[in-house]
C-alpha cells in the first residue's frame, strides 16, 4: 500500500503596502466581492451586481491596506483593510460607523492632539486566511498608527447571519467580560439596539462562547480591544454587528514591538 503525499504550499511572496492609484482600490473592491457577496451572502443591488464590486463613496477618501502574493509574478490582492483617520472623515462624509452607532460622546472624548482611526471592510481571501496574512495587515496597521499620530482605533466586527439569537453565548460573553468602560462605551442607534446580553452571568459558557467568536473579534480582543453597548443587524452584508474600540496604548507590545520595528 503506497502512502499518499500530501501536496506541498504553493509558494508564496507577501507584502504590505497602502494603495496609491485607482487600480489598486478596485483590486481591494474586488476581493471585497467576492468574499463578502460570493462567500457570506451579502446581499446586491443592481448597481454592485453590474459592477461586481463592493464600494461605496468612502472608498475615495479612504486610505486601503494591501496584502499582496507576488510569487506568480503579478501580484494579486489577498488581503485589505479600508482605514479612515478623523481628519478625513471631518472633510467629507463622516465615519461608517455613524451608520449603526451612535459617536457623539466617542468623539467629543477623544484627544484633540490624536486622531482616531475607523478600521472598516477587512477581508483575506480563503487560501490566505492564515497567521502569516493577518499578521502583515497588522505590521501594516502599526505603520499606519505611526506614521499618522493615532491615539485611538474603533470599528463594526461581525458575526455572520441576521439571527442575533444564534449568537446569543458569545455576544453575551463580550457584553459581560469585555464592555468598554463609560467614556468609550459607544452605544448601538436606538433604532437599530439589538441587547447583547442576552444571556445572564452563568448562564452560558465562558469558554465555549470565547471559542465561537469570529476570528476577526478573537484578534481585536487580543490586542486590548473592548466592545460597544448593543449589536445591529446589518441587513445588507447579512451579519451582526457590534462596535469595537482599540485604545493604541493597549495594544500588546508584540505587535508593536515586532511590526512596528519593521517600520
Amino acid at each position: 500500500m503506497m502512502l499518499k503525499l500530501a501536496e506541498p504550499s504553493p509558494p508564496r511572496d507577501l507584502s504590505v503596502r497602502l494603495a496609491r492609484n485607482d487600480a489598486d482600490i478596485v483590486a481591494a473592491q474586488k476581493l471585497r466581492w467576492d468574499v463578502f457577496y460570493g462567500d457570506l451572502g451579502a446581499i446586491a443591488d443592481e448597481r454592485l451586481n453590474t459592477l461586481g464590486l463592493d464600494c461605496d463613496p468612502y472608498d475615495t477618501v479612504c486610505d486601503h491596506l494591501l496584502v499582496e502574493d507576488r510569487a506568480g509574478g503579478e501580484p494579486i490582492v489577498v488581503g485589505t483593510y479600508r482605514l479612515l483617520r478623523q481628519s478625513v472623515a471631518a472633510r467629507h462624509h463622516g465615519f461608517y460607523t455613524t451608520g449603526e452607532f451612535d459617536l457623539d460622546g466617542f468623539l467629543a472624548s477623544a484627544d484633540a492632539d490624536r486622531e482616531l482611526l475607523e478600521l472598516g471592510r477587512s477581508c483575506v481571501a480563503p487560501a490566505y486566511r492564515d497567521a502569516g496574512t493577518i499578521q502583515l495587515l497588522w505590521r501594516g496597521i502599526a505603520q499606519y498608527l505611526m506614521a499618522h499620530g493615532i491615539g485611538r482605533m474603533f470599528g463594526c466586527a461581525s458575526f455572520a447571519g441576521m439571527d442575533p439569537q444564534a449568537h446569543a453565548a458569545p455576544l453575551s460573553y463580550l457584553f459581560h467580560h469585555h464592555l468598554a468602560p463609560a467614556p468609550l462605551r459607544v452605544s448601538a442607534l436606538a433604532g437599530r439596539r439589538i441587547d447583547m446580553a442576552m444571556l445572564p452571568v452563568g448562564g452560558y459558557d465562558p469558554r465555549q462562547a470565547m471559542r465561537l467568536l469570529p476570528p476577526l473579534i478573537k484578534g481585536y480582543l487580543r490586542v486590548g480591544a473592548a466592545v460597544g453597548d448593543g449589536a445591529v443587524i446589518d441587513r445588507q452584508f447579512n451579519t451582526v454587528d457590534v462596535f469595537m474600540v482599540m485604545p493604541v496604548e493597549a495594544i500588546a507590545q508584540r505587535y508593536m514591538s515586532r511590526f512596528g520595528a519593521a517600520a
